[in-house]
C-alpha cells in the first residue's frame, strides 16, 4: 500500500476505494427486486385495489377481493408478507451468514427454487395445452388463459431461477463441507413434496 508525502512531508492517509458489489451477489439481489415487486398486486388487491387484476387474474379470486372477503382479505396480506420474507431471503444470500441464518437462507432458497419454477412451469404448460387445443377452456376464460401462459408462468420461473441461481453461489462459495448444501436439498424436497400434493389433489 503506497504512502503519498505532502510538500512539507507530512504522510497522506491512503485513499479508500468505493465498496462495490461482487458480480456474484446479483442474482441475490435480482430475488429481492422480484419478490417486493410481486409483493405489491398482493397488498393492492388486499386494500380494495383490484386495477389490472381483472384481465390478468381468475375472475372469482377478482370477486373475492372486490366482495372484501375477510379470509381471502387475510391471505392477500399474508401472501404479501410472504413474498417480503422472500425478498429479505434473496438479500440474505448475497453474502457470509452466521451458521444458523446461512442454513436458513440456503433451506428457504431452496424450497422458494422448486415451488415459484414448479408453478410457472404448471401455468406454462396449462396454456400451451389450451393454444394447442389439446385442452378446453370456457371463451370467456380464454384471454385469462395467455395472461398465465405470457405473463405468470414465465414470472414464476424466473423467481425461481434467481432463488437458485443465488442460494447456488452462496453454498459453492461459503460451503466447503457441504454441511449448508444438504439444507437446500431438504428445502427442496419439501417443497417438491409440497407442489406435487398440492397438484394431484387440486388445492393451492
Amino acid at each position: 500500500m503506497a504512502i503519498r508525502l505532502f510538500v512539507d512531508g507530512t504522510a497522506r492517509p491512503p485513499l479508500r476505494r468505493a465498496p462495490r458489489l461482487r458480480p456474484g451477489a446479483w442474482p441475490g439481489f435480482a430475488a429481492a427486486v422480484w419478490g417486493i415487486l410481486f409483493a405489491v398486486p398482493s397488498f393492492a388487491w388486499a386494500m380494495g385495489v383490484t386495477f389490472g387484476a381483472r384481465t390478468t387474474v381468475a375472475p372469482s379470486l377478482v370477486k373475492l377481493a372486490d366482495d372484501r372477503v375477510a379470509w381471502f382479505v387475510a391471505v392477500l396480506w399474508v401472501t404479501g408478507f410472504l413474498k417480503i420474507f422472500g425478498a429479505l431471503i434473496g438479500v440474505g444470500l448475497t453474502r457470509r451468514r452466521g451458521r444458523r441464518i446461512g442454513r436458513l437462507m440456503v433451506f428457504c432458497g431452496g424450497g422458494a427454487t422448486v415451488l415459484l419454477v414448479w408453478h410457472g412451469c404448471l401455468f406454462v404448460a396449462h396454456g400451451l395445452l389450451v393454444e394447442v387445443g389439446a385442452r378446453s377452456v370456457a371463451p370467456d376464460l380464454a384471454g385469462l388463459t395467455r395472461w398465465y401462459l405470457c405473463l405468470w408462468g414465465p414470472w414464476f420461473i424466473a423467481g425461481g431461477l434467481a432463488f437458485a441461481a443465488a442460494t447456488t453461489r452462496y453454498v459453492r462459495r461459503l460451503d466447503v463441507c457441504g454441511e449448508v448444501r444438504l439444507y437446500g436439498a431438504v428445502g427442496a424436497l419439501g417443497a417438491l413434496l409440497l407442489s406435487s400434493v398440492s397438484t394431484i389433489t387440486g388445492i393451492g
